[in-house]
């Protein structure tokens, strides 16, 4: 699915997604695969997993910065 972060609190680590289709999800920074600064405002895609977003991917930077890192 694609998106927009319209929240997000670094205090807690939280935030919301609205997708295109006009529904809203919470998620945690956790799950954003390329943290990038400050996350409100990216244009996002992510997968949905029992109505939670997973494997959140801000569309910005290059291909290299999201699947070129190394897995811990």
């Amino acid at each position: 699915m694609h998106g927009r972060i319209t929240k997000f609190s670094a205090q807690n680590g939280a935030g919301v997604i609205e997708a295109d289709d006009g529904s809203r999800y919470r998620f945690t920074g956790s799950e954003v695969v390329n943290l990038n600064g400050k996350l409100v405002g990216h244009t996002v895609d992510f997968v949905l997993s029992a109505r939670r977003p997973k494997d959140i991917i801000l569309m910005t930077g290059t291909p290299w910065s999201v699947f070129g890192r190394t897995q811990h």
